[in-house]
């Protein structure tokens, strides 16, 4: 799932979000926050999340030493993931998040706290108001908690003014959120799901986030070994070439085959990914990287081949959807084919199927059907990226 320009979308259309650019001018900005339409914003995000915030990961420093894309990890991204991930109910095709994670975490956390007590008029929110679901990628603009929690703050006791925005800085930040929470009632939310969140990470999400630092410190080891001395190599003329040159690939613990990907020019981009489980494939973070970067392509592939009724009926959204997932199948087969058939089992399982022995490619096509003119166009946009043309 990715996310580039900033709008008020629907769930259905959080894939469809452009990709090359994300907000427009501040000035603009400050204009169209004025409105009670969507508004589109052009700012860098926040900076790089300060080194504390994942001293206690294992490995940390060294990849932020490598040069280009990097494995990282982000305490406060995954926060607000499990949040949603512990409101949402998720019967999607490619799922948000991973298979059972709220009943699993519900085994370990301790009930009672604000997230549980808040959580049916969180949920009546969120089902009154599908747009929310693309908040899901707010985390992502912050450097920290902290940041999240202060710049929320400031936000909701201004009312969403960016009128009341104090320096460049502010005003940035005002129209990011106002783009998300543009309403009282989206305000009230927002003011809500953090305050629960806070109280989460204190009472249980902090401590067990670093226990499983701890617990994935080998997992994490294996994939960073595999990105950087194989398939970097190999995903590097493609994301080069589709304006991806530099950015961290967070590892995140709710997410499984549906990323969150957000794209700030060449160099300030983010690809979060699933971050396996003990004695699960490191190499399930790097299908997940090839579904994520091919997002650019398969919503061009769909949005050239869709007409306008498909897309007001909501037809373009689904084929978005499974064009990222065959696209990434496609990628790899150009770039890595030994991770093929492994990816295509990846999704079919994700998508509740068993995939048996042999060949997966007709099962594959059958759980993820695109229309042949798509297919094809997809193929050929790839192509042409790894041709540099």
């Amino acid at each position: 799932m990715s996310h580039s320009r900033l709008a008020l979308l629907s769930r259905s259309d959080v894939r469809r979000a452009a990709r090359a650019g994300c907000l427009g001018l501040l000035a603009a900005a400050a204009a169209a926050c004025a409105s009670s339409g969507p508004i589109t914003v052009t700012a860098v995000p926040a900076p790089l999340a300060d080194p504390s915030a994942t001293a206690s990961a294992a490995g940390a420093q060294t990849s932020r030493e490598v040069s280009g894309w990097r494995i990282d990890t982000r305490e406060h991204v995954d926060l607000w993931l499990h949040g949603f991930a512990m409101l949402q109910d998720d019967s999607s095709l490619v799922p948000y998040f991973r298979l059972g994670y709220r009943a699993a975490l519900l085994q370990v956390r301790p009930a009672g706290g604000q997230l549980d007590a808040n959580r049916p008029q969180l949920q009546r929110r969120l089902s009154e108001n599908a747009n929310l679901t693309s908040a899901q990628f707010l985390a992502l603009y912050f450097a920290s908690w902290d940041d999240l929690r202060r710049g929320a703050d400031r936000f909701i006791r201004d009312g969403g003014d960016v009128r009341a925005a104090r320096t460049q800085e502010d005003l940035r930040m005002y129209a990011t959120l106002r783009t998300y929470f543009p309403t009282g009632e989206d305000r009230e939310w927002l003011r809500l799901f953090v305050q629960s969140l806070d109280d989460e990470r204190t009472r249980f999400f902090r401590g067990y986030w670093i226990q499983q630092q701890q617990r994935r410190a080998s997992m994490r080891s294996s994939i960073e070994s595999l990105w950087t001395g194989t398939y970097r190599p190999a995903f590097t003329r493609f994301m080069r070439n589709s304006m991806q040159r530099d950015g961290s690939i967070l590892l995140s613990l709710p997410l499984a085959g549906e990323g969150r990907t957000l794209s700030v020019g060449q160099r300030d981009n983010f690809v979060t990914v699933t971050f396996p489980a003990e004695g699960e494939d490191p190499r399930d973070a790097l299908y997940v990287v090839a579904h994520e970067v091919v997002g650019t392509v398969a919503t061009a592939a769909v949005r050239d081949n869709a007409s306008a009724a498909e897309d007001r009926s909501g037809e373009t959204a689904k084929w978005t959807t499974l064009a990222a997932v065959r696209g990434g199948a496609m990628l790899l087969e150009r770039i890595a084919p030994e991770l093929l058939a492994g990816y295509q089992r990846y999704y079919l399982t994700l998508a509740r199927q068993k995939p048996g022995a042999g060949d997966l490619s007709a099962p594959f096509a059958a759980t993820f059907p695109l229309p042949s003119q798509i297919a094809t166009a997809l193929q050929r946009q790839i192509d042409v990226v790894l041709g540099g043309i």
